[in-house]
Formats: C-alpha cells, sequence, structure tokens
C-alpha cells in the first residue's frame, strides 16, 4: 500500500508557525498522518502473507523549512507513526516505511511558498546538485515493496540528491 495523502489549509502554509490554528494544525494531521493509521488498519487484513506499506514524507519532518510548518509537524507525526506501525505489525511480516522525497514539481509542491527557492538551493547543495526524479521515487518505492527490502521496517529512506547528509 502507498500512502501519499497531505493536505493543510493554505494559511497554515504561510506566515508563522505560531499563528497556525487549531483547527489547521487538526486538519493537518487528521489528513496527512492520522490517514496512514486508518488506511493501515483496513489494509493489514488483507496482508495474510505479509507485505509493504509506503508512506511519502519529507526533510520538513526533522529540520524547519520556511513556510512548511504545520506540514512539518504532520510530517514528524507520519514518520512515529510509521515507526509504531512497524512495531505493531512486524510480527505479521507486514513492512512499514518512509520515502523522504526531495522537492519535486507537483501541484501541491507549487502551493508552498517559496517552492521555487528550495528546489533551486537543493540544486545547489544536495551533493548530486540536484533533489530526485519522480521515476527515482517509484523505483524507491518498488524496492521497498520487493522482497529486496524484506529486513527494512519502520524506516525513512531519503531520495534527495544527498541533500539530508549536508550539515552546512
Amino acid at each position: 500500500m502507498l500512502h501519499s495523502l497531505a493536505f493543510a489549509p493554505r494559511e497554515a502554509l504561510e506566515g508563522d508557525f505560531v499563528s497556525t490554528t487549531r483547527e489547521a494544525f487538526r486538519v493537518a494531521h487528521d489528513i496527512s498522518a492520522y490517514s496512514l493509521v486508518a488506511l493501515t488498519r483496513e489494509v493489514a487484513p488483507l496482508m495474510t502473507n505479509g507485505g509493504s506499506i509506503v508512506a511519502m514524507t519529507y526533510y520538513g519532518a526533522e529540520k524547519v523549512v520556511p513556510h512548511y510548518n504545520v506540514m512539518g509537524v504532520a510530517k514528524a507525526s507520519l514518520e512515529a507513526s510509521t515507526r509504531y506501525l512497524a512495531y505493531d505489525l512486524g510480527p505479521k511480516k507486514i513492512r512499514v516505511n518512509c520515502i523522504s522525497a526531495g522537492p519535486v514539481q507537483t501541484l501541491a509542491a507549487r502551493g508552498i511558498s517559496g517552492f521555487t527557492s528550495m528546489l533551486k538551493h537543493y540544486q545547489e547543495r544536495a551533493p548530486l546538485k540536484r533533489s530526485c526524479e519522480p521515476a527515482e521515487l517509484g523505483a524507491t518505492g518498488v524496492f521497498l515493496a520487493s522482497d529486496a527490502a524484506a529486513g527494512i521496517t519502520g524506516q525513512v529512506i531519503y531520495v534527495d540528491g544527498g541533500y539530508q547528509i549536508m550539515g552546512m
């Protein structure tokens, strides 16, 4: 199963994080993080011979990314949920992991203020001098769903041109 759901009200992605309303916080977490728990609860009984669940996350879960705001906090919740689900479902041979994608030109990404600057920043600083391509994300998802990844669960796999390893 691939979990690729995320949403926060536009006003929660603008201005300061401290201005996030309780409702925007609830909506972002419900759609972007709790949905993984709810979907997993429904799909796990169908995975009678084990399986793989992959969720899409972003670096903003662990570091402050200006304008990402409540989505960063929701992605942190998603990553923690991944670990707890991996623990719960491990005995059933169901693996749960995240792919942390670098910036990709998508409709959702265009809703993030300063996205073009973010993409340029990755291209300047990542060891591979680029972010990632959608095909690379797909290939990583196929790997995580395959038996080749049978020993991997509860992890965040970065597909971001190496950006995550950089300190400065």
